[in-house]
């Protein structure tokens, strides 16, 4: 079982049994898609009956949700725990290379939340969007205060934030342990972040 999806990862789902159709619906999701996976796939992997998922959760859709929900809000105290450093060019180095190193890390989980959102309902996807947004804004935050102090020449803003995101989130669609160090890559994508931006 991989570091992901392990039950210190979920001890806050409860029971037990929640505890693993929600792992299993991650193994799934990764692996097949969103629209591929069945709840007969989910169940068969927490080692239950279909008719299982419906007593903890009532829909597939539900399932994405709190992956979604856990999966984002973790992303975003990665962040906000690495923002830290005298200067922009520290915090943003230190930004980059935890939120890469989270993204190979947690692989499965963050494959799925990044990748599926189309899937939720209006409402959920309105929820994650907030954090998805509270995300984007501790990048853009850092950005304008180097050119505020005259470190990064940036002329667009938002279009370079989404820039540095992309960057971290793509490993999730590529990685695999074999491929590279989690904390390397982040060193790596680090420094190719701030020569993006450089005066």
């Amino acid at each position: 079982m991989s570091a992901v999806t392990s039950p210190l990862v979920w001890e806050h789902v409860q029971p037990a049994a929640a505890r693993r159709l929600l792992t299993g619906a991650v193994d799934a999701f990764a692996e097949r898609g969103f629209q591929a996976t069945t709840t007969r796939d989910i169940a068969s992997r927490a080692g239950m009956s279909p008719a299982a998922l419906y007593v903890h959760y009532p829909s597939k859709e539900r399932l994405l949700f709190e992956i979604s929900l856990y999966g984002h809000n973790a992303a975003l105290e990665v962040l906000r725990s690495a923002d830290t450093g005298p200067t922009p060019a520290d915090r943003l180095r230190s930004l980059v290379s935890a939120f890469t190193a989270w993204h190979a890390q947690h692989h499965t989980i963050a494959r799925v939340v990044q990748y599926e959102l189309a899937a939720l309902s209006p409402e959920h996807l309105a929820e994650v969007a907030t954090i998805r947004r509270a995300i984007s804004t501790q990048i853009e935050q850092v950005l304008a205060d180097g050119v505020r102090d005259g470190s990064f020449a940036v002329t667009d803003l938002p279009g370079t934030t989404l820039a540095v995101l992309s960057l971290s989130i793509d490993v999730a669609r590529w990685y695999t342990p074999h491929r590279a160090d989690p904390e390397a890559l982040g060193k790596l994508y680090a420094d190719l972040a701030h020569r993006m931006v450089q005066t």
